[in-house]
């Protein structure tokens, strides 16, 4: 075969390679600006730098290639997330790599899916299974295994799992949102790193068990103050 020739093969599987992601890239870039339902695929393939009909090679419809952005950009994510590390140590990894989402085209993926879950039902229920469902899993597994181990206080741990994941959720819903039209832009950065210092100093295992709740969900035995010795009753 001609070099020439050889060269224009390589570039040719290394671009077919390459493909889907470029295709879930314009796709997630679609989404976040445009909304699931006003996303069209052609406008995806020209993003992309193909024609519609190879896209359909990859993604059979729209609903599939949603999916596989979420996969993609959320999922393994989560995924990668999920070690063995000290509590403290995956809960700071997790807030931070919050963080670093935020300023992304990924973030409007929880607005996006809010937005259109009552007209995309199917989608929803696809976001709960494999994002919501997967990712309080993960936070649960955290503050339960530092419960354990002694890192952590008891906690209610399901509440706790929401007190986690809410104010980073809400910083994505207000970037694509309120954020144009306020005056003070959100640091991404700063609102993690005191979310993150609340949680550690709230969630801290010490001597002081008395704001420990009388039931602890999943997480450790029942602890109540004991009364002193001649305490007024």
């Amino acid at each position: 075969m001609p070099k020439s020739r050889a060269v224009l093969s390589t570039r040719w599987r290394r671009r077919k390679e390459a493909r889907p992601g470029e295709i879930l890239d314009a796709a997630l870039a679609c989404f976040a600006e445009h909304g699931f339902a006003a996303t069209r695929l052609d406008a995806v393939a020209k993003r992309a730098g193909i024609t519609k009909g190879t896209l359909y090679l990859y993604f059979p419809n729209k609903e599939e290639l949603f999916k596989a952005v979420v996969r993609q950009a959320i999922v393994a994510n989560i995924a990668r997330a999920e070690s063995d590390e000290p509590a403290p140590v995956l809960l700071e990894r997790l807030i931070h790599h919050w963080a670093q989402v935020i300023p992304t085209p990924a973030s409007a993926i929880p607005k996006l899916v809010l937005a259109e879950a009552g007209n995309f039902p199917d989608l929803a229920r696809f976001y709960v299974d494999e994002v919501v469902d997967r990712g309080r899993a993960l936070i649960r597994g955290v503050i339960r295994t530092g419960i354990t181990r002694g890192e952590f206080r008891a906690v209610d741990v399901e509440s706790g799992t929401y007190c986690v994941i809410a104010p980073m959720v809400l910083a994505m819903l207000w970037r694509h949102s309120f954020a144009r039209h306020d005056s003070e832009p959100l640091d991404a950065k700063a609102l993690a790193d005191a979310h993150l210092q609340l949680l550690l100093r709230g969630l801290a295992a010490g001597e002081d068990h008395a704001a420990r709740p009388a039931a602890v969900s999943g997480a450790a035995a029942d602890e109540r103050p004991t009364r002193r010795k001649g305490a007024s009753r």
